[in-house]
C-alpha cells in the first residue's frame, strides 16, 4: 500500500513574514493530517527559516532545484545537494516544467540531478509532462517516455523505488485548467506500466503524484484514482487553509 505524499512548490513566492504565517497555519494544522506524507519547498533563500519555523515532525521541507554536480566547486549561483541537505532538505523537485522551458534544462542535465541527489540521500521528485501542443499531437506517451527514459538510463530503474514522480501537464499548472481525473489516471497508468515493463515490484511501490492547478474541491477526485498518490501543489500551497484540505483529501 502506497502511503499518500503531498508536496507544496512555492515557487519564487514568500517573505520573512508570509512564511511566518503560512508556517503558523500548517503547524497548527498539521496534527490533522492523516496517514500522509508532507513536504513544503520554499524559495532557496528561505528553506533555513522555515525548516526553523516548523513546531514538530510532520512536514518535511524541499528544495525546488539543485546543482548537478556533486560536492562543491566553482559554481557561481548554485546550491550544492549537500547544502541543502546542510539546510534539512529531505526533498528535491527536479525537472519541473519551469526549469525545462524557461531555464532550458534538457532530459539530461535532468537526470544528472536526479543522480546527484540519490547519491546524496535526498529523494528526488522528478517532474514529467507534456505542453498544450504535444498533447493535441497525440505525443503524450512518447514525450513522458522519453523524459523517463533518460532517468532510467542514467540510473537503473531499481532507484527509482527512490523516487517521486510528478505528472504535470504543463498545459494545467496556473492557468486553472485541470486534466479531469481519467486524464490524469490514464498518464500515471501509463508511467506506472512503462516502470512495471522493467521492474514490477518498484513500479508498485512508486509515487506518483499529480501537479497542475489541484484544489480543495477537485483533490478528493484526483486522488481517488488507483495510480495517482498525492500532488505536487503550487499555488495552493500557499494557502495553509487549502493546502491542509488538500493534504486531507490525500489520506481520505
Amino acid at each position: 500500500m502506497r502511503k499518500p505524499f503531498v508536496a507544496g512548490n512555492w515557487k519564487m513566492h514568500g517573505s520573512k513574514a508570509s512564511i511566518k504565517d503560512l508556517m503558523t497555519g500548517l503547524n497548527a494544522k498539521s496534527g490533522l493530517i492523516g496517514d500522509v506524507t508532507v513536504a513544503i519547498c520554499p524559495p532557496a533563500v528561505y528553506l533555513d527559516y522555515t525548516h526553523k519555523c516548523l513546531a514538530g515532525d510532520g512536514i518535511f521541507v524541499g528544495a525546488q532545484n539543485m546543482c548537478q554536480v556533486p560536492g562543491q566547486g566553482a559554481y557561481t549561483g548554485e546550491l550544492s545537494a549537500s547544502m541543502l541537505k546542510d539546510c534539512g532538505c529531505q526533498y528535491v523537485i527536479l525537472g519541473h516544467s519551469e526549469r525545462r522551458a524557461i531555464y532550458g534544462e534538457t532530459d539530461a542535465l535532468i537526470a544528472e540531478k536526479v543522480s546527484v541527489a540519490l547519491d546524496s540521500g535526498l529523494t528526488p521528485i522528478l517532474c514529467v509532462g507534456e505542453t498544450l501542443e504535444e498533447r493535441e499531437a497525440n505525443q503524450v506517451e512518447s514525450v513522458i517516455g522519453r523524459q523517463l527514459d533518460a532517468v532510467l538510463n542514467k540510473v537503473g530503474i531499481d532507484k527509482f523505488s527512490a523516487i517521486v514522480i510528478a505528472y504535470e501537464p504543463v498545459w494545467a499548472i496556473g492557468t486553472g485548467k485541470t486534466a479531469s481525473s481519467a486524464q490524469a489516471q490514464e498518464v500515471h497508468a501509463f508511467i506506472r506500466g512503462k516502470l512495471a515493463g522493467l521492474n514490477p515490484a518498484v513500479a508498485e511501490k512508486v509515487i506518483i503524484q499529480y501537479g497542475g492547478s489541484v484544489k480543495p474541491d477537485n483533490a478528493k477526485e484526483l486522488f481517488g484514482q488507483p495510480d495517482i498518490d498525492g500532488g505536487l501543489i503550487g499555488g495552493a500551497s500557499l494557502n495553509a487553509d487549502d493546502f491542509m484540505a488538500i493534504c486531507q483529501a490525500a489520506g481520505a
